[in-house]
């Protein structure tokens, strides 16, 4: 059996593909230190997180993903050192399917690894995710526990309190790792190397890129995307959303497009308030350990004026959909040429 297993839960939208590309890019060096990321790839891990939770129809995403939640906690099961198990949506999981999971990993030491951000960034960031990946939804509608019926694009996986509340109950508050992000001074791999140092890695045997692996749209961009989405039917499986949608409209095309950070109203700004109090409150309670300042996680006080999606004008979407055309039309041509998409 394991002698640690580490549990990098989430949440989304706090550096997780970044970290996850430096762990799956450096598979090699982690069995040369005797870590075990089990599985061929990180779309493992997401199946075993959706199936952490009952979900449906896992069949639709591939035909190996059934199973795959049992697969990893065999392959943990044979393995002598320490091992990493990392999806975002795995936060999302009811309390006592994370304390079954924590549980079939005994005698391991499990150790929990939260990485966060504040509550208003995961808001903003997490609606435009869901955008990406097909959403349909205006910022301004986002009340209550999820998105478009979807579990992981909601408070289920934001609010770090309720995560907390959920999770941190099966283990000792020694073994409760916070990450809050790095902010925008420190170093571009500070994120890195915090969370390996809670892995007893050294940061420096492993390449960690400059560059965010998952970049951000601006607030027009998002928007845009949001209107072109309902008609974009022909793209209802996982695969297609995240190739076509995501892929190859939002962070090939439109995140080329310069564009201002979203912002959200005054009462989506009070509730993130609150949900952030509370999960530092929480986390200073009960002395879980925090790589990072804690306070970050807060929403600051004096926030800077920043537009939200539904004030964005028609003017700034035609703008922005002209130069969606021209660059797909561009591409459009490359791929005539070359026989192939790009």
């Amino acid at each position: 059996m394991a002698s640690q297993v580490f549990l990098h839960i989430g949440l989304p939208k706090t550096g997780t593909t970044y970290l996850q590309s430096v762990l799956w890019g450096s598979k090699r060096a982690l069995t040369k230190d005797g870590y075990l990321l089990p599985g061929q790839g990180h779309r493992e891990h997401l199946w075993a997180a959706l199936e952490l939770q009952d979900r449906p129809h896992l069949e639709r995403r591939d035909p190996k993903a059934p199973g795959a939640l049992a697969r990893l906690v065999a392959a943990v099961q044979r393995h002598k050192g320490p091992a990493i198990l990392s999806h975002e949506f795995m936060c999302g999981a009811g309390r006592d399917q994370a304390g079954q999971l924590i549980e079939s990993l005994a005698p391991a030491e499990v150790h929990l690894v939260i990485t966060a951000r504040d509550t208003l960034g995961m808001l903003t960031a997490g609606w435009a995710e869901y955008v990406k990946n097909g959403g349909t939804k205006p910022l301004a509608e986002m009340r209550g526990e999820r998105i478009g019926g979807q579990g992981e694009f909601g408070w289920r996986t934001w609010d770090l309190a309720g995560v907390l509340r959920r999770w941190a109950r099966h283990v000792p508050p020694a073994r409760v790792h916070v990450l809050p992000m790095p902010g925008p001074g420190a170093p571009r791999d500070q994120h890195w190397r915090n969370f390996a140092g809670v892995l007893g890695l050294d940061p420096d045997r492993y390449d960690a890129p400059d560059e965010p692996r998952n970049p951000a749209l601006g607030v027009v961009q998002i928007e845009l995307l949001r209107r072109v989405n309902p008609p974009l039917t022909a793209f209802h499986k996982p695969v297609d959303r995240g190739t076509w949608i995501r892929g190859y409209l939002a962070e090939k095309h439109l995140v080329r497009q310069a564009g201002e950070r979203l912002g959200a109203d005054d009462g989506q700004i009070a509730e993130c308030r609150e949900r952030a109090d509370r999960a530092v409150a929480i986390i200073e309670r009960r002395g879980y350990h925090v790589v990072g300042d804690v306070e970050a996680l807060r929403v600051p006080r004096d926030l800077p004026p920043r537009p939200r999606p539904d004030a964005v004008s028609d003017t700034e979407l035609l703008d922005a959909a002209t130069t969606l055309v021209a660059d797909l039309l561009a591409d459009a041509r490359r791929t005539g040429r070359e026989g192939h998409p790009t």
